[in-house]
């Protein structure tokens, strides 16, 4: 495969390997970016899935984003990685989003559900073999022998699973098959909240055997990775010298990245930011208003975010 892209950001230069993974290289002493390297961007809350864990609280009659209207989409860097949440695979306009992306040289990675990457096998398989996606996410369910045998058909493909919802068992079934690995923090956000309280004790007791089990775990696995909720949450830097986290961490979230909503038209430094500004019409702009370099306070993202809801909801 060749190398996706290689390119200056700022003060450093990017590389983008065939296999996912990322450099950074400066001859200075921190890394200073002009612009986003990566945005996860939200298209959809419409999914058939039902996972009681939810943070987004999709639903069948969940709404799609009108992802073709927004100007910013011109403003994309190449090489700009897009993180989108494919759902049930029912947006339909999600090839013509996706096309649009790669004429811009966008890398787009899209996770579905384990049911949905199942259902909708010949669909993903074009949109890998067009090279309409590079990195395939898939959220686990069950670990099943077919399912294993399907991943391992895209060398792109990562398992996506949660702290707390992931167990013991999952982790035998899915250990040494040469496997991709993300473990996501978990969000009480919705769904996620609910679940949570239904099932406390359940849930912190998966993540207290993770926590101390991932050193071993680790070593069943080609690579496994971590968001940065889950790093916090499972405290993966207490187990690492200084130099290998200075190698690994990919930095805080909206230094180098940040969130996307175009169901809502909002964006923030990430998903979990209960404050959000309406999208503007170029990325450049909303990485830096996110960063706080246009000098707003939490009071004007209030205030702006409400302006934002307001003007969805017809007010």
């Amino acid at each position: 495969m060749e190398l996706p892209g290689t390119y200056k950001n700022g003060n450093y230069i990017v590389k983008l390997l065939p296999d996912g993974t990322k450099v950074r290289e400066t001859d200075e002493n921190e890394f200073i970016p002009a612009f986003a390297e990566s945005c996860d961007c939200k298209i959809t809350d419409r999914c058939d899935g039902g996972c009681p864990y939810c943070y987004e609280g999709c639903t069948p009659e969940g709404r799609h984003g009108d992802i073709l209207q927004y100007k910013f989409l011109d403003t994309l860097h190449p090489y700009t990685e897009l993180a989108i949440n494919g759902n049930d695979m029912s947006h339909p306009d999600l090839v013509p989003f996706l096309c649009k992306l790669k004429e811009k040289r966008v890398i787009v990675n899209m996770t579905v559900n384990q049911i949905h990457f199942e259902k909708y096998q010949e669909l993903i398989c074009e949109l890998v073999d067009r090279k309409l996606i590079y990195g395939l996410g898939i959220s686990l369910k069950v670990p099943t022998e077919q399912f294993i045998a399907q991943v391992k058909r895209y060398p792109n493909a990562v398992i996506h699973v949660i702290n707390g919802v992931l167990t013991r068992c999952d982790v035998e079934r899915l250990s040494d098959n040469n496997l991709k690995l993300l473990i996501l923090g978990y969000k009480t956000l919705r769904r996620g909240d609910v679940w949570y309280s239904e099932e406390y004790e359940n849930i912190t007791e998966r993540q207290n055997w993770l926590k101390v089990s991932l050193p071993d775990i680790i070593s069943h696995f080609q690579v496994v990775s971590f968001d940065n909720l889950a790093l916090e949450q499972l405290g993966v830097k207490e187990w690492m010298d200084e130099e290998k986290w200075s190698e690994f961490y990919m930095g805080d979230d909206g230094n180098y990245t940040f969130y996307l909503d175009l169901v809502e038209g909002s964006f923030a430094g990430n998903s979990l930011t209960s404050y959000r500004y309406p999208l503007m019409e170029h990325i450049d702009d909303m990485f830096r208003k996110q960063k706080g370099e246009y000098h707003y306070g939490k009071k004007d993202c209030e205030y702006e975010y409400l302006a934002c809801e307001q003007k969805r909801e017809g007010l």
